[in-house]
């Protein structure tokens, strides 16, 4: 097989991931509104955000499983296709006012939400080792086309659901169903037009061409770990902060118009500075990119918690520092995870690795709300980043532990 064979499979995943990622905006910017609203609490608003963080920790677990049998294209078909069912429970139970219907149609969303992430492990598979932050960053930049333009169709789509006699408010998640299904369908393409697959999972990866093969590489335990502990700790503060934006730009007179541009900008820094990111992990190391995760983060926590309620450009500014933190702190986690396991355990670990991240989501979506509730938005910001801080340690003891010369 040519170095360029991999080409045509990466083009497949990066034209689901722009289809993905407008799903994955919808519960992001309007999830924790619809529940404040069919709930009548702003305490449970982090409801929404938990369910289908805790529904792609369990989408993580059937994708890595599947794609480790049969393949990353079986995995990823099969959880977009699962958001799109899950989007359009979420838009039945609005139209229905059902929280019956509402909490497990989150959870089966969240899958969409899982599988729209672990595709970065596909990407990462595409090349060697030393090139693996540039092909992680590649797959989640192009999630940034859909995932900005997702929010900043907040009021098209709602007007859109008003006139289907559906509430406003469950207009993206039409939006989410329609771009889940069409990632999904554009993964159902013949495998003959973007590559067959390597025979057996234990040839290394099914799907993209990985050819290194079992017992070339032996675990790295305390990669591993690390990768793991960085993409955990960033993605609490991350979730727990953006989930309650909205809530509170609301609180003090903004529209959904006004919460959607700030979501917009930041999930446009979650993934735009992605090539940047990829590139830095490549060349200083992850530990180094892991490190500046840390600090970014408590920069975002830190301004969110100082910023007047009436400003809508310094929260923004905020948000945007926080999708920044964010992105450094998953694809240094990426490349360390991803470097640290074994071809023939690759996808099933990684699915496990990405549970964990998405139990993480839950637990700082659950606990945003009450947090908001109880001491105010300034102090959820700033719990959020000094939490996100100790990033910080994990990567200096993991690479000292390492011998990388390339420690922060």
């Amino acid at each position: 097989m040519s170095v360029t064979a991999p080409r045509r499979p990466l083009a497949v995943l990066v034209f689901a991931q722009v289809l993905g990622g407008a799903g994955l905006a919808a519960g992001i910017t309007v999830g924790a509104l619809l529940a404040e609203d069919m709930l009548g609490s702003t305490g449970l608003a982090g409801v929404p955000s938990a369910l289908f963080t805790g529904g792609a920790a369990l989408g993580a677990v059937g994708i890595g499983r599947l794609s480790q049998r049969l393949g990353r294209r079986a995995g990823l078909l099969l959880g977009y296709g699962t958001g799109a069912l899950g989007s359009l429970g979420v838009v039945a139970a609005a139209a229905l006012h059902s929280l019956l219907v509402l909490f497990p149609a989150l959870l089966i969303y969240g899958a969409g939400t899982a599988t729209n992430l672990m595709a970065r492990y596909a990407g990462a598979e595409l090349v060697p080792p030393e090139r693996r932050g540039r092909a992680v960053s590649t797959v989640l930049f192009a999630t940034t086309l859909g995932a900005v333009a997702g929010p900043n169709l907040v009021t098209v789509t709602g007007d859109a659901a008003v006139a289907w006699g559906v509430p406003r408010l469950a207009g993206p998640f039409l939006l989410a169903a329609a771009a889940f299904g069409a990632a999904a369908a554009v993964l159902a393409v013949p495998q003959g037009a973007v590559g067959r697959p390597e025979r057996g999972a234990a040839a290394g990866n099914t799907e993209t061409g990985d050819r290194s093969g079992p017992g070339v590489q032996p675990l790295r335990p305390r990669g591993l770990a690390a990768g793991t502990a960085i993409m955990i700790l960033t993605q609490l503060a991350m979730i727990a902060l953006m989930t309650m934006t909205p809530v509170h730009l609301r609180a003090h007179g903004h529209g959904t118009q006004a919460a959607g541009l700030v979501i917009a900008l930041h999930v446009g820094a979650m993934f735009l500075p992605s090539p940047l990111t990829g590139a830095l992990v490549d060349r200083i190391g992850p530990y180094r990119v892991a490190a500046a995760s840390g600090g970014t983060l408590l920069a975002a926590g830190l301004l969110a918690a100082l910023a007047p309620s009436h400003s809508v450009p310094a929260l923004a500014v905020a948000l945007v520092l926080l999708g920044v933190g964010w992105n450094f702190g998953l694809v240094s986690g990426t490349a360390l995870v991803t470097d640290a396991l074994p071809p023939d355990r690759r996808a099933a670990t990684q699915g496990l690795v990405d549970v964990g991240i998405a139990l993480a989501g839950a637990t700082g979506g659950a606990a945003s709300g009450p947090v908001l509730a109880a001491g105010g938005f300034p102090v959820l910001a700033l719990a959020c980043g000094v939490l996100a801080l100790a990033v910080v340690p994990v990567a200096v003891l993991a690479a000292r532990g390492a011998g990388d010369a390339r420690r922060p």
